[in-house]
């Protein structure tokens, strides 16, 4: 065993370039150390200062965000967020991307992300019970969307449904900003009893370090590294870089972890997921100021051979780092191995302040913790407005339309709006019976919490063309398109998880998109008064110099009292009476339908905050007083496709007549905000009037339900099976199965 070389010169800056580091970060290190990092050094320094691991371009954004609540349980900086729903229960949740790994392996790199976002949850003590996938695909006449669309779907199902829980809905869309550099977002959500909490924190001087879980190999060595930089020629070689994932093992460690944290034996425990070892061992110990000694050679393995660099940045799944309260380590062994996982001692809490890593007897790395974390450089990029943006705000002539009917089927078709059916049809969305309502049925998910009355409603989704045209307004317009989704089936809105996915931050109209999105999401909860408790950014999504369009996703989580009290989207019973609440104001910027034809430009639709809120909270009474039978959000694809949904779902026609002197296609496809659709009984006619009076929302008058087909009176007739045929067929085409 001998201590890792340290190198001079051309060889020492090739070594921190190999890294991920830069000459000056280098520069950066050898300040701190006060001397030269050896070469493993290095390596968990090029770990921990990735963009994925130190947020070194956005930290200082992101502090703009409202993090606090009077629901606030856990904020962000932790495995997952949490916040409180009454009777000593919480709600922990937290979304994260696996775009990169997803691109380059679509199974492995899904299935590890469904694997890394579960644990986040359950590390902190909660029972997962609901995850939700946001995907983005390139065109789907790409030669590779086919190959990504199945791989990705397929690994989600695949973990999803053998640990147990239940995928409960989603956004799918497709376009081309995304060919070359595809989006894996997942979200995941727990119950934790709020006195039951366990944090990522190395405490006690002299308390022993625990590794648990999965035996580490060498899959998935600088994964963080590699999330952490641009894509370009040559990509495919980075296939060695993304994980492999066994869900069997991670249900063995989730239901040894849940009954170790019914006992009072351990001090703090964190997922070893991006950068492994070296991350979850120092930000534990920096959370506390505290420091930790590992032994290598003590971390169960299943390969021979293996260095301590490659033990400490290996990111093979399913594994714990825990800290164990003195002399209880041997019954947190006997616990693991009695679910047949691995378990050893590997260290000790310290005072130091340092991370000491010794092989056998030799010392082969020492380094201040915080140096690793809080130290890692914060870099605030030159920003700049593209320069091509303002000519894309154009005044939009709404297009003329030979045939309305067969506009509202190509719209029906289109990837983004057609039905995800192909997509949920393949994971378990009803195992541990808690699933209210049921994926494609409505506008946002709701999950049982069994044993309680109370239910949550979770709505995940991203309108990058409006943030393409405007990231701070799109942001705002994204956020309150999640809480009218929740609004829909009857929550509250109480917290949101985000997942930032822009390009390359060194590219000053990329850091001026990330700028603007958070500006706009911390408008939209100051208005909504609702904090972000956990989230993940996802940097350099960027292919050959070509970055997505800004993709901020949102994860809302809302309340519901009474899981009784929900709404879907299906329009149910003949004569029912169909309203819309809002406005028809006919804005066509950044639609679905410039989309079709090949065009991203206008503004997108301004948001009236007052009327937004009106809206939710109309509709939200509404629901809870009982007076709906279908709620829908007017979203993508506009009124027409609302409407056809609605009809769709319900397996019913729909006669409505709308007045207006909007064009036809202002009228059909504007995607405006704060509008919903509802449909109600005959007698419920003058209560739904009545709340949406109290709300100040505008009510008008559409129609009823009725008949087989959708007649929308003096333009258009859609006959049932046409409407199926555009709506249920798209995906699976993309995907290779019709």
């Amino acid at each position: 065993m001998t201590v890792p070389p340290v190198l001079e010169g051309a060889a020492l800056v090739e070594r921190a370039r190999k890294a991920g580091l830069t000459e000056d970060e280098l520069r950066r290190i050898e300040r701190m150390l006060g001397r030269t990092p050896n070469t493993l050094e290095i390596g968990l320094f090029g770990a921990m200062w990735s963009e994925h691991c130190s947020y070194k371009s956005s930290r200082h954004l992101l502090k703009r965000l409202p993090t606090s609540g009077p629901r606030v349980v856990v904020g962000p900086g932790e495995n997952a967020g949490i916040v409180d729903i009454g009777d000593g229960l919480g709600v922990a949740f937290k979304m994260e991307s696996h775009n990169h790994p997803s691109y380059l392996e679509p199974y492995q790199g899904a299935a590890t992300g469904v694997g890394g976002i579960l644990r986040d949850v359950f590390t902190m003590g909660a029972r997962p019970i609901a995850l939700m996938d946001a995907l983005r695909f390139g065109r789907p006449e790409h030669p590779k969307t086919r190959k990504l669309l199945n791989g990705v779907v397929a690994g989600i199902a695949g973990y999803g449904n053998a640990i147990g829980v239940p995928v409960v809905g989603g956004d799918v869309a497709f376009d081309a900003t995304y060919d070359g550099n595809i989006l894996v977002n997942v979200l995941a959500l727990g119950i934790v009893e709020t006195d039951r909490i366990f944090l990522g924190r190395a405490e006690g001087v002299g308390n022993p370090i625990l590794y648990v879980g999965a035996r580490t190999g060498r899959d998935g060595i600088r994964g963080a590294t590699m999330a952490s930089a641009s894509f370009g020629e040559g990509s495919e070689e980075l296939r060695p870089t993304v994980q492999v994932g066994d869900p069997f093992y991670e249900k063995l460690l989730l239901e040894a972890c849940l009954e170790l944290f019914k006992k009072d034996a351990i001090v703090g425990i964190q997922d070893m997921g991006a950068a492994g070892l070296i991350s979850s061992s120092s930000e534990m110990a920096s959370r506390s100021g505290a420091g930790v000694r590992l032994h290598i050679d003590q971390v169960p393995r299943r390969e021979e051979g293996m260095t301590p660099e490659e033990c400490m940045l290996s990111e093979s799944q399913e594994r714990m780092l825990l800290v164990a309260a003195r002399g209880r380590e041997r019954e947190v062994v006997e616990l693991f191995e009695k679910w047949d996982l691995a378990a050893a001692v590997i260290g000790e809490v310290t005072n130091t302040g340092r991370l000491d890593v010794y092989e056998g007897d030799t010392l082969v790395a020492t380094l201040p913790a915080r140096a690793l974390t809080d130290d890692a450089p914060k870099y605030d990029r030159p920003q700049r407005k593209p320069s091509d943006l303002e000519s894309r705000w154009i005044d939009i002539d709404a297009p003329a339309l030979s045939d309305p009917g067969q506009a509202i089927l190509a719209m029906l078709a289109r990837p983004t709006i057609a039905s995800k059916r192909w997509v949920y049809r393949q994971f378990d969305h009803m195992v541990r019976v808690g699933t209210v309502v049921l994926p494609g049925r409505g506008d946002a998910a709701v999950v049982r919490i069994l044993g309680t009355p109370k239910a949550v409603g979770i709505a995940v989704g991203s309108s990058a063309r409006f943030c393409a045209l405007d990231p701070k307004l799109g942001s705002r317009l994204t956020m309150m398109a999640c809480a009218r989704n929740l609004a829909c089936v009857g929550a509250e809105p109480l917290a949101v998880t985000d997942c930032l996915n822009f390009g390359d931050p060194s590219i000053p109209e990329v850091s001026w998109q990330l700028a603007e999105s958070i500006d706009g999401i911390a408008d939209a909860c100051r208005a909504l008064g609702i904090p972000v408790v956990s989230g993940n950014v996802s940097l350099y999504n960027d292919t050959e110099g070509a970055s997505i369009q800004p993709t901020p996703m949102i994860g809302m989580v809302g309340l519901l009292d009474d899981a009784e009290r929900t709404c879907d989207v299906a329009f149910k019973r003949a004569g029912d009476r169909i309203l819309l609440l809002g406005r028809l104001t006919g804005e066509l910027g950044g639609s679905e339908l410039l989309a079709s034809q090949g065009r991203l430009e206008g503004r997108p639709p301004m948001l009236d905050g007052a009327l937004e809120l009106s809206v939710q909270r109309a509709v939200r009474d509404m629901i809870r007083a009982g007076r709906l039978a279908s709620a829908h959000d007017c979203s993508e694809g506009g009124l027409a496709v609302a409407l056809a949904e609605s009809c769709l779902a319900g397996n019913v026609g729909a006669t409505v007549a709308i007045e207006s002197r909007l064009a036809p296609s202002a009228l059909l496809f504007s995607e405006e905000p704060s509008r919903v659709i509802v449909s109600c009984a005959p007698g419920q006619l003058d209560a739904v009037r009545a709340i949406a009076a109290s709300h100040q929302a505008p009510v008008v008058d559409l129609g009823a339900v009725g008949g087989i087909a959708l007649e929308i009176a003096g333009v258009a007739r859609l006959d049932p099976d046409a409407m199926r045929e555009a709506y249920e067929h798209a995906l699976p085409r993309i995907a290779g199965d019709e």
